[in-house]
This record gives structure tokens, C-alpha cells and sequence, in this order.
């Protein structure tokens, strides 16, 4: 299992070799990128913030529910810190498996209970303002 918090660009290639096994049929990778655009507003950047050792502890144990429920091989899980620009990654989870449906299975949940519990906070800054964006339903919140 490999956990990482950065505000270094993040790189696939690293956690696509960690997870590889040779009893793995499917190595499924995620890639959660900055985008132009949401809620109908042209975003401009997006800034993420976390509290590096509890937003680990709680990726560890995403992860640790994830092995407990698919036969997985192996699980990679990296989050950027810091100003993201447009088209930059933000999260890489990477999920090894000897089938592919287990593969794919894992990582998806992966992903939705990071946006669910994970103490990572996303500021997104858009023409006009910014605004926190909060959980998986992309509600926001104005500054105050």
C-alpha cells in the first residue's frame, strides 16, 4: 500500500509499478484532473489544502476498507496539495487485481469515499470570485 500527500506534481508511472504484480490481470488507474470549467463558470485554478497526517490516516484506512471488501492485489493513492492549474492531476489511485471487474470495482469506491471522508479542502477560483467546493455533490460555499 503506498499513501502519499504532496504538493509536488503528481506522476501515474510510480504507483502503476507499485501496485503491478505478476498475479494481477488489470491494473486500473484513476486520474482526477483540474478542469476549465464547473457550475457554469470558467475556473481559472483550483487550490487544495489538508492537514498532511490526518488526510494520510484517513487514506490509509479508505484503502484498508477497499482491501478488506476486493480481492485486490495492491492499492496506490496519491493527493496534490497547493495551487492546481487547469489540466493538472489532483489524484492518482492506482488498484491492482487478478480480475478486472474487482479492479475497477475497488478504485471507484476508492475514489468516492476520499470525496466523502478525506480531509482535503478544495478552493476553486473562477472568474469573478472562488468558492469552497464541498464533498460530492459539488455544492459551494461563499467565502465569508
Amino acid at each position: 500500500m503506498l499513501i502519499r500527500i504532496t504538493a509536488d506534481p503528481l506522476d501515474p508511472q510510480p504507483l502503476v509499478e507499485h501496485v503491478r504484480r505478476d498475479e494481477s490481470g488489470a491494473v486500473v488507474l484513476f486520474l482526477g484532473v483540474v478542469r476549465n470549467t464547473n457550475l457554469g463558470r470558467r475556473v481559472l485554478h483550483l487550490e487544495y489544502d489538508a492537514y498532511p497526517q490526518m488526510a494520510e490516516k484517513e487514506l490509509r484506512q479508505v484503502a484498508e476498507e477497499v482491501i478488506s471488501r476486493w480481492p485486490i492485489s495492491d492499492i496506490a493513492i496519491a493527493h496534490r496539495t497547493g495551487r492546481l492549474e487547469i489540466g493538472e492531476t489532483s489524484l492518482i489511485v492506482a488498484v491492482s487485481s487478478p480480475h478486472r471487474q474487482e479492479a475497477f470495482e475497488a478504485c471507484q469506491h476508492v475514489v468516492n469515499r476520499i470525496k466523502e471522508v478525506v480531509p482535503i479542502w478544495k478552493k476553486e477560483v473562477w472568474e469573478g470570485g472562488e468558492s469552497w467546493i464541498e464533498g460530492e455533490g459539488q455544492t459551494t460555499r461563499q467565502p465569508q
